[in-house]
């Protein structure tokens, strides 16, 4: 089934082979490399005058020890991002095939589907931002190669129901990504990453941006069949994924406690923050989260969010998207942050009020 959505120019392509691929020991005169040593002396024992490795050893046994799941159905990226690219690359021909996007979602399917010329279909999802399959049957053909999901989705928060994405991937002959980038701060059963195992077409991305704090560092991961990531490993650049970056994330990983710690922390003041918006009369919506982000809707949101920012505090505005008319994003932030933003949003609002 794989193979039979794979472009075939990607089939028959001849990936470039590196001098990591074949040796990574030894006396090592064979990549042009400095045998001299790096002149970024603060982390010798990287060795960072050598390139690094190009399959991701080290990051994927740690990935499938921590989250128990099998080293070869994994794939590192420089941030979701690289592979959101990448698939596209891989299953669509520009000008030809079709993505299919459940809005409002997150902005980069549509500009990565952009970059590659491949037109984009968007069903809406429901008024409960859940999948409103009529829409998609509507909307779907046999042009498109891959559907998007973002769940918890990216700006709504809420989490998608895990078997009406099942279902997409049992209804339709087409690879469809699950971004889980905000899904340690949900339920701990609300991953679809044990379902890779049952399903061919499904491919659930990961990111160390967030729950892991380490979105200066880039980098994102799926896991998906054998198959899949073997197309992925095919198409990427040789040394995707830097020695700094895999170090990073290797010592974050032997530092799940604080991730966790944070996380719960984060949860709390989601509350919080959630409780008390919602005794501002002027906001008309706050919206239940499963992310480290709220929604709400309320007057002149545009306006409100300028006027925050210009007092130094920045939020973001949702409301070119559809049905997210008057939107904006809140990201939880520390007690100190939420309290400067909740306070200045109860400034603004009673201003409007008394004009």
């Amino acid at each position: 089934m794989i193979d039979n959505l794979v472009r075939n120019n990607i089939k028959k392509l001849k990936p470039y082979t590196c001098a990591r691929d074949l040796y990574n020991d030894g006396i090592l005169l064979d990549a042009n490399e400095n045998s001299f040593g790096s002149t970024f002396q603060e982390l010798e024992e990287l060795h960072l005058n050598r390139y690094p490795d190009p399959h991701q050893v080290d990051l994927r046994n740690a990935v499938s020890k921590l989250l128990n799941v099998d080293a070869n159905k994994l794939f590192f990226g420089v941030g979701s991002d690289e592979i959101i690219d990448l698939l596209i690359r891989i299953f669509c021909e520009p000008k030809e095939n079709q993505v299919m996007l459940l809005e409002p979602t997150y902005g980069m399917y549509k500009v990565a589907c952009d970059i590659n010329n491949v037109e984009t279909v968007a069903p809406l999802l429901n008024n409960s931002f859940q999948i409103d399959f009529a829409e998609v049957e509507k909307h779907y053909s046999a042009k498109v190669k891959i559907i998007f999901v973002c769940s918890p989705n990216n700006p709504t928060g809420n989490l998608l129901k895990k078997e009406d994405i099942l279902q997409l991937c049992r209804t339709y002959k087409s690879i469809v990504v699950v971004d889980e980038a905000y899904i340690d701060f949900s339920e701990p059963t609300a991953s679809l990453i044990d379902e890779v195992k049952n399903y061919r077409n499904l491919v659930v991305m990961r990111t160390f941006s967030k729950a892991w704090g380490l979105a200066g560092v880039r980098l994102g991961f799926c896991a998906a069949n054998e198959e899949i990531i073997s197309y992925l490993f095919k198409v990427k650049a040789p040394y995707n994924i830097n020695a700094l970056t895999g170090y990073a994330v290797l010592k974050s990983i032997a530092n799940e406690k604080k991730k966790k710690s944070a996380v719960s922390a984060i949860i709390s003041e989601r509350l919080r923050v959630e409780n008390e918006l919602k005794d501002i009369s002027a906001i008309t919506n706050v919206y239940p989260s499963d992310a480290n982000y709220l929604l709400i809707r309320l007057p002149n949101a545009k306006e409100i969010q300028k006027e925050l920012a210009e007092k130094g505090i920045v939020i973001r505005d949702r409301s070119s998207q559809p049905k997210l008319d008057n939107c904006l994003r809140i990201t939880i932030g520390t007690k100190e942050e939420n309290d400067a933003l909740l306070s200045g949003l109860k400034i603004l609002l009673q201003k409007k009020e008394v004009k």
